[in-house]
């Protein structure tokens, strides 16, 4: 039960932390935008937890949420990169 809560808390963690990073800190950078760019950050993610997966708790299952948590929080904030852009163009009158 102990590890469920683990998994799906690391996923969240991740979906979390990688939205809030792209948002912030990595909006005015146009690689960050790419198409490409969750699923390096996923893969990125997953093999950055991947040697937690020593420990009894923590899985390779584990790892590979936090990728995809990682993958779909930039995928994300991409989104509404994209989105809000439009609405700092506009000239208000």
């Amino acid at each position: 039960m102990i590890e469920v809560v683990l998994t799906v808390t690391a996923g969240l963690g991740g979906y979390l932390l990688a939205r809030g990073f792209v948002r912030h800190r990595l909006r005015f950078v146009d690689a960050a935008q790419s198409p490409y760019a969750p699923y390096v950050a996923g893969i990125a993610a997953a093999l950055a937890l991947l040697p937690l997966a020593l420990l009894p708790l923590v899985s390779g299952v584990t790892a590979v949420v936090f990728g995809v948590g990682a993958a779909l929080g930039t995928a994300s904030a991409v989104r509404t990169i994209r989105r809000a852009d439009g609405k700092l163009r506009r000239l208000a009158p």
